[in-house]
């Protein structure tokens, strides 16, 4: 990996260590040599893991629609900021920039931007790691949810193996390193369909 992609929230949410985690992110990312790529903004958890990364003296890229640029305010001190027509300019700007996908915690964008990618993968689209930094319990309920619908049969076990989860950053990063996509791409099984 050269690149990786943090996807978070444009909040800091209830928790301290919600920021804490992106903070550690962000400085193993840049001393591990990796270059950050994530949404461009300077709030929130966004804020926090772009200027950590910078700190320890690592490259970041943020790539931020035209319409969110006040919003979540640009962060113009950057390696690069790239400012993009969309949302779906931006996303797909953002997986051709990066080697592999971390969710920190968020909301709904966080959520639909590694979902997509998670989807891209599982389509065969591309062969990257995916993960969520698992803070505080925060995707606790989600990785059950997961869980259930792999034993309801709407997700296949190989494609719930695709996304890796941990709470510790460093572990998360090495594992990310050793990823192997699944072997078999195939989304439906005709026979079963």
């Amino acid at each position: 990996m050269r690149r990786v992609c943090v996807f978070c929230g444009s909040s800091f949410g209830n928790r301290p260590e919600y920021a804490e985690s992106a903070r550690t992110l962000g400085r193993l990312i840049a001393e591990s040599g990796l270059e950050l790529v994530y949404g461009g903004g300077n709030v929130g958890l966004m804020g926090v893991v772009a200027d950590s990364a910078l700190a320890a003296g690592g490259k970041v890229i943020g790539v931020i629609p035209e319409a969110l640029m006040r919003w979540e305010v640009g962060h113009l001190d950057l390696t690069e900021l790239r400012v993009v027509a969309s949302m779906h300019e931006r996303k797909a700007t953002m997986a051709e920039l990066s080697d592999g996908f971390i969710a920190l915690a968020g909301g709904i964008g966080t959520m639909e931007e590694l979902f997509e990618v998670w989807t891209w993968g599982q389509l065969g689209l591309h062969a990257k790691p995916l993960a969520f930094l698992d803070v505080a319990g925060y995707y606790a309920h989600l990785h059950a949810f997961l869980d259930h619908m792999t034993a309801e049969g709407f997700l296949k076990p190989r494609h719930r193996d695709m996304v890796m989860v941990d709470g510790d950053p460093a572990t998360l990063l090495d594992r990310m390193g050793g990823y192997r996509p699944p072997d078999t791409v195939r989304v439906i099984d005709r026979d079963t369909a």
